[in-house]
C-alpha cells in the first residue's frame, strides 16, 4: 500500500501532517521528496560562468520575462 504524507522535520524527527492509517510499533519504509529547486537542479547545464544569485535574478525575476508579442 502507498501511502502519500506531508511532514514538516523538527528536531532530528519526522512529523506527519495528519494521522496515519498504522499500527503502533509496525515498521515501514519511507521514501523523501523534497521540494523541487528547478534552478539548482539545471545550474551548470548551461555553463554559466557567474554566480548563484545572478542566475536565479535572471531565472525568477517576473520584470525579465519575455514580453508576449501583440
Amino acid at each position: 500500500m502507498a501511502l502519500v504524507v506531508e511532514a514538516i522535520y523538527e528536531n532530528g524527527v519526522l512529523k506527519p501532517s495528519e494521522l496515519l492509517p498504522l499500527s503502533e510499533n509496525q515498521t515501514v519504509q519511507i521514501t523523501i521528496h523534497q521540494d523541487s529547486d528547478w534552478v539548482g537542479e539545471t545550474y551548470g547545464i548551461i555553463r554559466w560562468t557567474g554566480d548563484r544569485a545572478a542566475l536565479d535574478r535572471f531565472a525568477l525575476d517576473p520584470e525579465l520575462d519575455p514580453q508576449e508579442a501583440p
